[in-house]
């Protein structure tokens, strides 16, 4: 009772109620069905140690408000009776938004594995998709129920023991408030200068590092760290030498530089003596198509739910060594239209200055095409309608459906066969006007809440959870090729199907590589033999791939090659988290982290292990001259047409 006995003292109890909701968490998050655990005593021990240590710096962030206020405010303020219960109704709010905490932690550990990140702060920009899908995927009045008896009782105990009242009617000098209040307020400062999220590396096990964070903290560190400069944070060589092992690493023998400068990695790709083809180009990027979903990689999630795509793949040409480059969906557009490796931080569709980019778009465009970005949601989310407008596309989102277009939709945009016959609208639109067309299709059904019309597939909207947003999504695109093979321009038309990322990125190594594995199908039986392509790509290989197939001469910036021109020596994939970047080489994995921390890795397939091997020079420079090159480039505008 003594602590109590001063006008700080209800911090006391805020700290204990702050600190077991954290401890509970903790547990809860530690036993869900997603987490892979190590369960020894030292590890344990770890977590919880440092993941106090997260709580209690959390903490002295979280109460700067309150040691403010209790600073100024004067002795005489207490005793107003409305005035005193002003405060318990602040009191109510704080414990209700820390125990409002724990159940926001459990349901985003739930869908990404990971505590409150980058994506958590996406989701605080586009609040109204963000509330929508909330309310549409949990059920969000029992939850407000059982915070709002949580937090009465917390208060019942708090006001029927008088600890309240004892420290809000302690009169406490001006000279005690403000010594005490700065003492404690030295702490956020002192914190701010020396405490990063790299204190929670204390494991291999990733889970075991996200148990050790606290999550105010990581949502707080990622504000501050939206852009992280590579030069700052990340292992680094000679500039020039980068460029130099990247020349050597992009040039393909029908290419060649237009210059001797070494940091020019423009490059003039020479078509073969066959003549210049003007196929129609169908991207379809698929929301969350992870490759574990498809029958032909081994179906893991237990129910088949990809019928078509698997019954496709035999008539198609198919990658099954494909990996995307990031875990968000801008991630994957930013990797299929400007062929660069993720720049660490925030994709660059969200950056400034990402107009007029070298990009697949303006490279169509300067051929005649009709390029169109349509995407079943808002375009104006993520920053997408922007940089497309500015970078070779025309954009149809949501906003531009017409009356009788949308019949069934959700948070996040309408249902993917809306969608697909909007698509088909803007085909025949530039076939009329005699125009090839290149579009590149969004999905967006595959997404929590996993909601779409009923009676389409044998699983339940919104109960059948991924299950059923991969199958909904796998029968739309059934029925749009269907429709497809009607239209006069079906024959001409190749169909280049891939996934934005996969349908999570949770795992106990720094990059889960499974969580990267994407199919890759490029379609048409009427200009392609089947067949299985087994080398070793990524995303930002997708466009010189398809530009290949048109057998173009055009001018390249790209850091990605066309896969089926790649020798065995060059075979490598990007992949990267906002922090970790990842370059995976066979079955060895080289990871970049802050502070200028170097792993590598031999990655074992049918376990998905990661075992720490002794480093090579050799891929060491490789990695970092991708990663610094792009980085390099961005920042001094090198990548633009």
């Amino acid at each position: 009772m003594k602590v109590l006995k001063n006008r700080f003292g209800n911090i006391v109890i805020l700290f204990a109620v702050f600190i077991f909701v954290q401890f509970i968490t903790r547990i809860i998050l530690m036993l869900m069905p997603n987490t892979v655990m190590d369960w020894s005593i030292w590890e344990l021990i770890k977590i919880f140690a440092v993941g106090m240590f997260f709580d209690v710096v959390s903490f002295s962030n979280f109460i700067i408000p309150f040691i403010i206020v209790l600073i100024i405010l004067p002795n005489r303020f207490y005793n107003s009776v409305f005035n005193r219960y002003f405060t318990y109704a602040i009191y109510f709010i704080t414990y209700a938004i820390i125990i409002y905490g724990g159940f926001a932690e459990y349901f985003f550990w739930e869908e990404f594995g990971v505590r409150f990140n980058f994506i958590s702060v996406d989701y605080l920009v586009y609040t109204n998709e963000v509330i929508d899908n909330i309310t549409e995927s949990y059920p969000i009045p029992l939850l407000i129920t059982i915070i709002i008896i949580s937090t009465s009782l917390i208060m019942f105990f708090l006001i029927k023991k008088s600890y309240l009242k004892i420290s809000l009617q302690n009169e406490n000098s001006l000279k005690f408030r403000i010594s005490t209040g700065l003492g404690i307020l030295l702490l956020p400062v002192i914190f701010f200068f020396i405490v990063n999220l790299s204190f929670s590396e204390i494991s291999t096990n990733k889970f075991h590092n996200e148990l050790s964070k606290n999550g105010i903290y990581s949502i707080f560190s990622a504000f501050r760290n939206n852009q992280l400069d590579y030069n700052d944070f990340y292992k680094k060589q000679d500039i020039n030498e980068s460029f130099k092992i990247l020349r050597k690493q992009l040039l393909t023998p029908n290419s060649k530089y237009v210059s001797d400068n070494i940091q020019d990695i423009t490059r003039i790709v020479e078509k073969d003596s066959t003549s210049e083809k003007r196929y129609n180009i169908m991207l379809i990027t698929v929301e969350s198509l992870s490759a574990e979903y498809m029958e032909y990689y081994g179906m893991s999630k237990g129910i088949p739910v990809t019928p078509y795509l698997d019954s496709l793949l035999k008539h198609s040409i198919h990658f099954d060594n494909f990996y995307a480059t990031g875990n968000r969906t801008v991630r994957g557009l930013e990797a299929l239209t400007l062929s660069m490796p993720p720049t660490p931080g925030r994709s660059t569709i969200k950056r400034p200055n990402n107009e007029n980019m070298f990009s697949i778009g303006f490279i169509f465009k300067d051929k005649g095409y009709d390029n169109k970005f349509i995407y079943g949601g808002y375009g104006y989310f993520d920053n997408m309608n922007y940089f497309f407008e500015n970078n070779g596309f025309q954009v149809i989102d949501r906003g531009l459906l017409e009356e009788g277009e949308e019949t069934f939709g959700n948070a996040w945009g309408v249902c993917d066969e809306d969608l697909f016959n909007r698509a088909l609208k803007e085909c025949d639109k530039s076939y009329k006007s005699k125009k090839p067309f290149f579009n590149l299709i969004m999905t967006v059904s595959n997404h929590r809440p996993f909601t779409y019309p009923e009676g389409k597939i044998d699983l339940p909207s919104l109960h059948s959870g991924r299950n059923g947003g991969v199958k909904y999504t796998d029968y739309a695109i059934n029925e749009f090729i269907k429709k497809c093979k009607t239209k006069p321009w079906f024959d001409n038309t190749v169909f280049v199907i891939v996934s934005d990322h996969c349908g999570g990125s949770a795992g106990r190594a720094e990059l889960p590589v499974r969580e990267y594995h994407i199919p890759l199908i490029i379609y048409n039986p009427k200009l392609f033999e089947p067949k299985i392509i087994h080398t070793q790509a990524s995303q930002i290989d997708v466009a010189p791939t398809i530009l290949g197939i048109l057998n173009w001469t055009y001018k390249s910036k790209f850091f990605g090659k066309d896969i089926f021109k790649m020798h065995k020596n060059s075979q490598r994939a990007l992949i990267a988290n906002y922090q970790k970047l990842g370059y995976l080489c066979g079955d060895k994995l080289m990871i970049l982290s802050p502070q200028e921390k170097v792993t590598f890795y031999k990655y074992d397939k049918p376990t998905e292990n990661l075992e720490k091997i002794k480093l090579s020079e050799e891929i060491v420079k490789q990695t970092v001259a991708y990663y610094q090159v792009a980085a390099y480039m961005y920042k001094n505008k090198l990548n633009k047409k």
